[in-house]
């Protein structure tokens, strides 16, 4: 059992982005206006999780 705790926490925040992303991209191209505000900033949050996670593994 304790493998798949392991794999569902190791998958889990991958998962997130990539359903983040999908979203993102989704919003993007159904509409303009506050809609491209939203895609922005779905789109982005894996950039900045990379980039946190880089600074955290620095540490």
């Amino acid at each position: 059992m304790k493998t798949r705790n392991g794999l569902r926490a190791t998958f889990a925040v991958p998962l997130l982005l990539a359903l983040v992303s999908i979203v993102g991209l989704v919003v993007a191209l159904t509409g303009d206006g506050w809609r491209d505000a939203i895609s922005w900033a779905l789109l982005a949050l894996p950039i900045l999780a990379a980039g946190w996670a880089m600074r955290a593994r620095r540490t």
